[in-house]
Parts: C-alpha cells; structure tokens; sequence
C-alpha cells in the first residue's frame, strides 16, 4: 500500500512579498517625487534617477515612465523672482536722493552766500567726500585768536540753521593756518590755534538746539593743509579758513 505524501505543513507562504515590494516601490516613487519639488537641480535629479533604477532594475522603472523636471516649468521660488525682475529706472537710488539732498543743502547755502555778499569770504563746493563750506579766518577771527568775531557768531548762527536735515548728517568743523608761526601766549603753534577755532565755531553752530551734537567734530590742522602755495599774502589768507564737511549718509558720486 502506497504512501502519500504529506502536505510540507513548515512550508512559508511569500505571497506577500510581492504587494511588499510594490509599496516599497511606491514610497520611492514618492520620494523621488517629493525631492524632484523641492530641489530645482536637473543634475541631482537625473543622478539619483539613475541610482534608483540601478536598485529596482527587475522590473518597469518609474524612472522610465515619468520625465525628469524640465526647469522652464518649474516654479522657481519667490525670492529668485524678485531677484530677476528688471529694476524699476523710475525708482530713484539712496545714493541719488543723497546727492539731490545735498545739491539742494548747496543751493539754499549759495543762496544766502549771494544776499550776504559774501562771496569773497564764502564759498562751497560738492565732492564725492560730501559738501564742504570753506569760511575765510578774517570775517570770524582776529590774528593770532581763537574768539569768534561778532560777524563770525552771526555767521555761524545763519550755517546753524542751514546745517539742519533730516535725517542728520554727519558734520566736521576743521581749523586751517597759513605758514607763519604764531606768537603769543595763548597758543604755542598754529596747530593748537587752527583747534580752538574749529571748537569756539562748532559750539557756536551748536547752540541751535535742532541739530545733534553727536554728530559734530573738530579738527585742526595748523599750516600743513594749504589750498594754495604759502607764496603771497593772498594765498595766505586762503590758507586761513574754517571748513565744514557736511559728509553723506550714502556713497555718492559726482562730476568733481
């Protein structure tokens, strides 16, 4: 009498593993197409394309089936676009609305020089370093003082007023001498004098309760910035001046 076999009952049923391996597919898939959003590199993509399909090579790749993200339809971000939007010629720069600022400050200044009358001992002129007020020493000093003439403390008060903006700028008062030591005892060197007269002059302008004080400084340079040769008593007397620097509050540039 034959025997029959027995049902192999440890025999494993894999059935499973082929919905399995279709989920695992699908999670790539996923992935893939969750990275392909949000990176905008053709390169990466077509790289990890080819890893993938090197992994999963038993069967139809989804590589195969779906294209790589084509960069002209692909959404590119917010801040690239406004990157590569064409500036606007009618938007006026920072640097240009400076610029403008200070021409204005110039033409108030010129303005006031001229009803005055005193273009023989004021004068200014606009250069990349900012707007610069050059005050001839005789109409505010006495020779060898550091006093601020009664004329100069006038002066003084009318550049306060014209000195005013808003937002501030940043303003130096420097002192200047010609070449001829001085002699007394107040002050051993032109150098000391041309400081005492950038400050008696700057405190001058500063009693104008508008303007702020932390953005004013003195200087003195005594003999050693001449704007022209120390060769007659008219070049001299160019020599001795009181400069205000008005500086910008942005890079400007212009025709000097």
């Amino acid at each position: 009498m034959s025997r029959k076999k027995k049902h192999n009952e440890n025999h494993i049923d894999e059935s499973w593993l082929l919905p399995y391996s279709d989920l695992l597919t699908l999670l790539v898939a996923l992935f893939i197409v969750l990275f392909a959003m949000s990176e905008i590199d053709s390169e990466k993509y077509n790289q990890l394309s080819t890893v993938f399909q090197e992994e999963f090579s038993g069967g139809a790749s989804f590589m195969e089936e779906s294209n790589a993200p084509n960069e002209s339809t692909v959404d590119i971000p917010e801040d690239e676009e406004e990157h590569e939007k064409p500036e606007d010629p009618k938007q006026v720069s920072k640097e240009d609305e400076e610029l403008e600022e200070l021409e204005t400050i110039q033409e108030h200044i010129n303005s006031y020089i001229k009803e005055e009358d005193l273009e023989e001992v004021f004068d200014t002129k606009l250069t990349d370093e900012g707007l610069l007020l050059t005050i001839l020493n005789d109409i505010s000093f006495d020779s060898g003082s550091a006093e601020v003439k009664e004329r100069g403390q006038r002066l003084a008060k009318d550049v306060s007023e014209l000195l005013y903006t808003d937002p501030p700028h940043q303003i130096v008062v420097s002192g200047h001498a010609d070449d001829r030591p001085v002699y007394n005892a107040e002050f051993a060197s032109n150098w000391e004098l041309s400081v005492m007269r950038a400050i008696n002059f700057m405190g001058l302008i500063l009693e104008n309760d508008k303007l702020d004080p932390g953005k004013f400084s003195a200087k003195g340079y005594g003999e050693h910035q001449p704007i022209v040769p120390n060769n007659s008593e008219a070049n001299r007397a160019k020599n001795r001046r009181v400069e205000v620097l008005i500086l910008p509050n942005y890079d400007i540039t212009t025709n000097e």
